[in-house]
């Protein structure tokens, strides 16, 4: 992996650029990049904290009305919070937590910084908070891109046809963005902000959330635990990763994507890391941490309806719009296929593999998208149902990946298929097909295995 000191100009972007006024500190606002190591919107704040001669203070607001979060998201994140603040301290570097509105408790620190930097999320939600605060604050206001390989504008000026279009554009991209910044030690001591210590942050997590969902047993967040898994994929998966990843009975998959949705590790460092290894599977693996994850990324930066039917193209729409009222073999409510009741063992081990774990096999998790859609009433209830459920047990829901995962299973970033019931020109699916590919067996014994030992929670 390059470390350089200078961030590539096309990952920074002026929200507000006022001139500099006489403030106190530089304020990084912490919201998609939990880490404090390979963190390019830190290490921009720190470029412009020395010329200015002046520290810089770093804050993360604890949102509890946060679009489809619950407790185990909130708990993944304040691990990860837990591990950067850790980091954070061994440099100097102060690292506060507020509770609230987001844009009203970084406006308020804001009014004694002499600059606001704040790394990039994509959702709705983060646009929103950007673009409200950039109103709210005298100050100037800069956005660095660092949770992708191109920035998402570079990579394509369009919502992408397919991954053969976006592919052909980011191979030639893609080395130009490898480089990493040095971290950086604080220049200064910084001032005492209003705040509350990043230590207590599990006392921030447990009043007014939705509790109905409890942490995963499996998955624990944080900075150092997701450098962990990557070194444990490469030393023991990669090779293996281009005949086994789509076997849900093995488990060769890297498991970072949790990781990758809180920001916890840098997709640079992940990508930089593997390359360096020269080993089989590593293009592999690239494709889909870089082409697969960022079309994914221009698909919500670039569609407004990303959540919703409507985001779907036309022919998606109109083969599922002219198959709606086909007679479905089954039908099943929301409520039953949340609690795993249907009469197929594989789709209900896939789901409570999700509710127990918070993460989903990635082949089993278009089988069960692609079945939602089959015993759903209506294509527009099945598309909702499924985002609903993904979004709230998946560790990574509520994320470009699990939009576009969803939505590609609905047609999107795919083609027009022989016609058939239900389904129309959409990519079908089957139970035959998993038993013909995998020992799809062995995935139900697994599952049924973390059944005994955590039991299912639940809402049903």
């Amino acid at each position: 992996m390059a470390v350089s000191h200078v961030i590539e100009r096309s990952r920074i972007r002026e929200v507000r650029a006022p001139r500099a006024g006489k403030g106190e500190y530089v304020l990084y606002w912490m919201q998609s990049s939990v880490r404090s190591g390979g963190n390019m919107a830190l290490a921009y704040a720190f470029g412009n904290a020395r010329t200015r001669d002046l520290p810089v203070v770093t804050c993360f607001c604890i949102d509890p009305s946060y679009p489809e979060a619950n407790l185990r998201h909130f708990t993944f994140l304040s691990e990860g919070i837990l591990s950067a603040g850790a980091g954070l301290s061994r440099r100097k570097i102060p690292l506060v937590l507020r509770r609230g509105d987001p844009v009203k408790e970084i406006a308020d620190l804001a009014k004694d910084a002499a600059f606001v930097v704040t790394d990039r999320g994509y959702l709705s939600y983060h646009k929103r908070c950007r673009e409200t605060l950039a109103r709210e604050i005298g100050c100037p206001f800069i956005e660095v891109e660092d949770n992708v390989i191109v920035p998402v504008e570079r990579a394509s000026q369009k919502e992408e046809w397919s991954a053969g279009t976006f592919r052909r554009k980011m191979e030639r991209l893609i080395p130009d963005f490898l480089d990493m910044p040095g971290d950086a030690a604080s220049a200064g001591k910084a001032p005492d902000v209003d705040g509350i210590p990043y230590q207590d942050v599990k006392t921030l997590i447990h009043s007014g959330i939705d509790s109905s969902v409890g942490p995963s047993p499996i998955f624990r967040g944080g900075e150092d635990e997701a450098r962990r898994r990557l070194e444990t994929f490469i030393g023991e998966k990669l090779s293996l990763y281009p005949s086994r990843r789509n076997d849900p009975s093995q488990d060769v998959l890297s498991h970072l994507s949790p990781y990758l949705h809180f920001g916890n590790i840098s997709p640079v460092e992940c990508a930089s890391r593997v390359m360096e290894t020269q080993k089989p599977g590593m293009d592999e693996f690239l494709d889909q941490l870089i082409v697969r994850r960022e079309l994914a990324v221009n698909f919500v930066h670039y569609n407004p309806r990303y959540d919703s039917f409507q985001g779907l193209p036309a022919w998606a729409r109109a083969t599922l719009g002219d198959h709606a009222r086909d007679l479905r073999e089954y039908t099943y409510t929301a409520r039953e296929l949340e609690g795993a009741k249907t009469h197929d063992p594989y789709w209900n081990a896939c789901q409570n593999e999700l509710v127990i774990t918070g993460k989903m096999h990635g082949y089993m998790r278009m089988y069960w998208a692609k079945k939602i859609l089959e015993w759903t009433r209506s294509p527009e209830e099945a598309y909702s149902t499924a985002l609903v459920l993904n979004n709230r047990y998946e560790l990574d829901g509520r994320d470009p990946s699990s939009y576009a995962g969803v939505a590609w299973c609905f047609g999107k970033h795919d083609r027009p298929w022989p016609e058939r019931p239900v389904l129309g020109k959409v990519r079908y699916m089957n139970a035959a097909g998993l038993e013909r590919k995998f020992s799809i067996e062995s995935y139900v014994q697994r599952v049924e295995a973390l059944i005994e030992k955590y039991g299912i929670p639940g809402r049903y």
